[in-house]
């Protein structure tokens, strides 16, 4: 899922970061390189008691609250496998879109066929018609909105995982299922089995809203 993720902010943040970006709930900021060329300004924000280390962190806050930020502050706000962790999702859009400038964009992403994680701070899962829903109410044009991963994904993502459990071999196992997963979803068969059952079993979505000037 990481290097599924990773491809996709590799393709569109040249395509629309811009400005000032905001990276919220930012872990251990794996996109920082791709994007800090790409924008004047960056602010890294995440809550205090993240379980990633971060030493890009510049503001601490808890995104279920109001934001720390003035209104229209950003020209690009990420947030990565962030949303699922919200337990106030409805606040938290319009936090952004508040403190977004008119036509700036958000790019996030999200998982849907995936384990808990973080746990006890993992409450939902969203699909592509919630996801509409929570940036249309917000005045947020959908530029892009796609699943990704499908029946190959899942499997090899639920399998590996579970392998890594196996004492000395269950790691390299893993490893390997991955590679042969990832090298057969760049087939030619590979890529229609994914893209058929990621209509129906998606891994997770990439979308990218726009606030409406």
């Amino acid at each position: 899922m990481t290097d599924i993720t990773a491809s996709f902010y590799q393709d569109n943040l040249p395509l629309h970061a811009k400005g000032h970006l905001a990276d919220l709930g930012c872990g251990h900021v794996p996109f920082y390189d791709l994007y800090k060329s790409l924008v004047s300004e960056t602010t890294c924000a995440d809550w205090p008691n993240s379980v990633h280390q971060n030493q890009y962190l510049d503001v601490a806050c808890d995104l279920n609250q109001p934001l720390p930020f003035s209104s229209n502050t950003f020209d690009t706000i990420i947030i990565s496998e962030v949303l699922e962790h919200i337990s106030n999702p409805e606040l938290v859009w319009a936090e952004m879109a508040r403190t977004l400038n008119p036509g700036g964009k958000i790019i996030l992403s999200v998982p849907f066929f995936y384990r808990i994680h973080e746990a006890p701070f993992d409450y939902y899962r969203y699909t592509e018609f919630a996801l509409t829903n929570l940036a249309t109410k917000n005045n947020l044009a959908v530029l892009k909105l796609e699943s990704f991963g499908g029946i190959p994904e899942i499997f090899t993502d639920i399998l590996a995982k579970n392998l890594t459990r196996i004492p000395l071999l269950g790691k390299p196992l893993s490893s390997f299922l991955q590679r042969v997963c990832w090298f057969f979803i760049h087939t030619g068969y590979g890529k229609r089995i994914s893209s058929k059952t990621g209509k129906i079993y998606p891994l997770g979505y990439f979308m990218i809203v726009e606030k409406n000037k």
